[in-house]
């Protein structure tokens, strides 16, 4: 006679994620964009900040980088969610969306 042993599983399910299918869409996205080393760096000189804000001039100033390709990735950035932006005057001024990256940080956690 064969006695059957009982199902033992040893790890919780892997089905049991968090994230819902558009947020992965989503969040990879954003991962896409902060792949690029100049954006993470961008994006950590902006959160530097004490209002968390900065002129577009500054950032030229300051990476090493021309003018258009310093805007092209605040521009990036700007359509992916993480910065909004404000025009004054001539200036172009980026600050961050501290709302996206609590999602990124929950995301991660």
């Amino acid at each position: 006679m064969k006695i059957s042993k009982p199902k033992v599983t040893c790890c919780s399910s892997l089905l049991a994620g968090r994230l819902t299918p558009d947020e992965i869409s989503s969040l990879a996205a954003i991962f896409r964009v902060l792949g690029e080393p100049a954006r993470l760096q961008m994006l950590s000189l902006i959160a530097a900040q004490p209002n968390r804000e900065v002129c577009a001039c500054d950032l030229v100033n300051q990476l090493d980088l021309a003018q258009p390709t310093v805007s092209h990735h605040l521009k990036v950035m700007h359509e992916a969610g993480l910065l909004e932006r404000e025009r004054r005057g001539t200036w172009i001024f980026y600050r961050m969306l501290p709302e996206k990256l609590a999602m990124l940080r929950s995301a991660l956690s």
